[in-house]
């Protein structure tokens, strides 16, 4: 059963649970599509009813960030832990060099998935990859399907930025892939934004450690604020309609 966040539908499972599910359905070769949805993807669900249509038809959602784990739990459906896209896929690379699988990287600055892609290969090698930017004009995307139909991927990367990448992979099932939103993930495997340190991941506040790091973040933060009063908000309704009943 999954959490119902102001609409959305977010998976419960465990982070160990979650790659099993994607190691799966490569083995059985299984197209799925695995939206990792942090608060700014939930929230702007709440303006376009075809990207919460988009989620919910996904196979794995995820729950990204702190914030909808709180989400979660104050609308009585608590999940198992968070899964971040970044952690989902640094969780996913040793399997995928112990199974040779081919991964391929899409998204980002032109160079940026390259170097993500060598620098995750060198740490774990063993899997086939290939990658492209994420800057494609409209002329140049058939020629780039036609790369990854080419290469056939076990795990297709996407890191185009939300909600574009949701929208990308549901307009292309046709690459029969296992796809997976990744956000900015390659900026951090590539080296060019370190993650923070394990004990501030620890005490769940790797989002100020960004925001200090990366002050243009500031204006997506704002949408925190907004995010926890809608959830607060969808509480109290839950309550009053329980007490109507």
């Amino acid at each position: 059963m999954r959490a119902d966040i102001l609409g959305v539908k977010v998976d419960r499972e465990s982070m160990a649970e979650t790659v099993l599910k994607i190691r799966k359905a490569v083995e059985e070769q299984r197209p799925i599509q695995v939206v990792t949805a942090n608060p700014e993807l939930i929230y702007a669900t709440g303006r376009d009813v075809r990207l919460k249509q988009l989620i919910n038809s996904a196979e794995v959602v995820t729950p990204d960030g702190v914030g909808v784990v709180w989400a979660a739990k104050r609308l009585g459906h608590p999940v198992a832990e968070r899964v971040t896209g970044i952690d989902l896929v640094e969780a996913l690379f040793p399997i995928a060099a112990e199974q040779a699988w081919g991964v391929f990287f899409l998204g980002s600055q032109p160079g940026v998935a390259e170097k993500a892609a060598e620098k995750v290969a060198e740490k774990h090698p063993g899997f086939r990859w290939q990658a492209a930017h994420g800057y494609f004009s409209r002329e140049e995307e058939p020629a780039l399907l036609e790369q990854i139909r080419e290469f056939k991927p076990d795990l297709l990367l996407i890191g185009l930025g939300a909600p574009r990448q949701e929208f990308w992979m549901f307009s292309h099932l046709d690459l029969n892939t296992v796809s997976i939103g990744v956000g900015g993930s390659f900026d951090a495997l590539a080296g060019i934004n370190k993650r923070a340190p394990q004990w501030i991941r620890h005490i769940r506040l790797e989002w100020l450690y960004r925001l200090l790091k990366q002050p243009s973040r500031l204006k997506r933060q704002l949408v925190l604020p907004r995010f926890a009063w809608k959830v607060i908000c969808s509480g109290k309704e839950q309550k009053r309609t329980r007490k109507v009943r």
